[in-house]
């Protein structure tokens, strides 16, 4: 099970490329024979998966009702996104211009580790993004923690 955390800033070139840093690279487990699933992002950026992860996301979707217009429409826009990506020699992803005109990239790139997938974000769309909560980040810690501690008393229980 791969594992991300921690950020970084990196060049995209001329080709769209970008290196995975290299703290989230330790991270990637064989499985996923240095593959990236890259699609769009909830907010404007983008989510990259290593292949084993992304074949856990699929179990998931396939688990979604067909008969749901809201499950039906989230899968296809999703899949329609999605770029299997072979990272070359040099740990880089070969990010499709699509994804990177959606998340408004262009010279640099942010990565921040998210546990099971990489975050990739315009420098200045995330500092806005992390400019624009309503709320402290102590407000949400604490909210959050609360919510984690009730969820692991009540799996303890079972």
């Amino acid at each position: 099970m791969s594992s991300f955390k921690g950020s970084d800033t990196y060049v995209v070139d001329a080709k769209g490329r970008a290196s995975i840093p290299s703290k989230m690279r330790r991270n990637l487990e064989p499985e996923a024979r240095r593959i990236f699933v890259v699609t769009r992002g909830i907010e404007k950026c983008l989510y990259a998966y290593p292949l084993d992860e992304w074949h856990h996301m699929e179990d998931s979707i396939r688990s979604l009702s067909s008969t749901s217009e809201k499950d039906r429409f989230f899968a296809r826009t999703l899949m329609q996104w999605s770029e299997e990506i072979q990272l070359d020699s040099q740990f880089r992803l070969l990010i499709p211009k699509t994804l990177l005109d959606f998340a408004e990239i262009s010279k640099e790139v942010f990565f921040i580790g998210v546990l099971d997938h990489i975050e990739l974000w315009k420098p200045s769309h995330f500092k806005k993004y992390i400019e624009s909560r309503k709320e402290s980040y102590e407000k949400i810690v604490e909210h959050v923690f609360f919510k984690m501690r009730w969820y692991q008393i009540g799996r303890a229980h079972v």
